[in-house]
C-alpha cells in the first residue's frame, strides 16, 4: 500500500477548488445560495476525526511496544485506508469550500454582507485539519525500517521508509 502523495491532494484540492467556484458562480446568478456545507457539518468532521484518531492511536500503542495483544492486521489496513481517505476528503473538503470564498470575496464589496464568508473560512479550515490527521495517523502506522534487513526492496532498491503496521 503506498502513501498519500502530495500532488494527489493538491490535484483533488485544486479540481473542486475549480468545481466549486464554477457551481457557485452558477447559484449565485441563478439566486440560489452558496453551495457550502452548514456549520452542523463541523460535528461531522469531528466524529471522522475522532475515529481516525481513536484507530491509529491504537495502532501506534502498538508499534511502540505495548504489545500485550496481536495487532489484528485488518485493523492496522483499515486504519491507514482511513487515514488516508481522511487526507482525501480534506483535500476535497478544503479545495471546494476555498473556491467558493474565492467567488464571495469577489462579491463583498457589492453586497457588504460577510456572514458567510466565515462560515466557508471555517469549514476549508476543517479540511485542513483532516489532511493533517489523515497524514498524522497515516504516520503512525508505518514499521520502522527493520535494521537486520538489507533494506532492499523486491526490485533491489533501497528502501528506508519501512512498512505498514
Amino acid at each position: 500500500m503506498g502513501t498519500v502523495k502530495f500532488s494527489w491532494l493538491a490535484g483533488f484540492g485544486v479540481v473542486a477548488a475549480i468545481a466549486g467556484w464554477v457551481v457557485n458562480w452558477w447559484a449565485n446568478r441563478n439566486g440560489f445560495p452558496p453551495p457550502t456545507l452548514h456549520l452542523s457539518s463541523l460535528l461531522t468532521v469531528a466524529a471522522i476525526l475522532t475515529i481516525t484518531l481513536i484507530f491509529g492511536f491504537r495502532v501506534l500503542r502498538w508499534r511502540n511496544g505495548r504489545r500485550d495483544r496481536v495487532l489484528n492486521p485488518i485493523l492496522a489496513a483499515r486504519t491507514v485506508v482511513l487515514a488516508q481517505a481522511t487526507a482525501y476528503a480534506g483535500a476535497l473538503n478544503t479545495g471546494w469550500h476555498l473556491g467558493i470564498l474565492v467567488d464571495q470575496l469577489s462579491l463583498v464589496a457589492v453586497r457588504g454582507v460577510t456572514g458567510s464568508l466565515w462560515g466557508t473560512l471555517v469549514l476549508a479550515g476543517s479540511g485542513i485539519v483532516m489532511i493533517v490527521v489523515g497524514l498524522v495517523v497515516q504516520g503512525f502506522c508505518r514499521l520502522p525500517p527493520d535494521d537486520e534487513a538489507d533494506g532492499l526492496d523486491r526490485n533491489g532498491r533501497r528502501n528506508d521508509e519501512g512498512e505498514y503496521a
